[in-house]
């Protein structure tokens, strides 16, 4: 099991930018491929962005593409979020998550740990 807490959520201006922290403890962190997901309110949790166990290959949503990166650093244990450009529409609170393989996913289903999530905020 993968303990994950997410970190650096907050509120933000439309056209602002916030970075996203995902620290994870437990099972050897260079081994799991890492997603971040988010939900709205009234909403169902959506994929946002994958990476894989490397960093070499990452997947995005059609909505984040090229305004949101996501890194990794396995010396540090964590994952990043680098949103640029926000919009009201990425108002959620946001989930890093932990898929036991290697490969890269937009599946919710396919990965077993989750963090309790941070909130985002961005004002019109």
């Amino acid at each position: 099991q993968v303990q994950l807490v997410e970190s650096g959520g907050g509120l933000v201006q439309a056209g602002g930018s916030l970075r996203l922290s995902c620290a994870a403890s437990g099972r050897t962190f260079s081994s799991n491929s890492m997603g971040w997901f988010r939900q709205a309110p009234g909403k169902e949790r959506e994929f946002v962005a994958a990476i894989g166990w490397s960093g070499a290959y990452t997947y995005y949503a059609d909505s984040v593409k090229g305004r949101f990166t996501i890194s990794r650093d396995n010396a540090k244990n964590t994952v990043y979020l680098q949103m640029k450009s926000l919009k009201p529409e990425d108002t959620a609170v946001y989930y890093c998550a932990a898929r036991r393989s290697m490969g890269v996913s937009g599946n919710p289903g396919e990965y077993a740990d989750w963090g309790q999530g941070t909130q985002v905020t961005v004002s019109s």
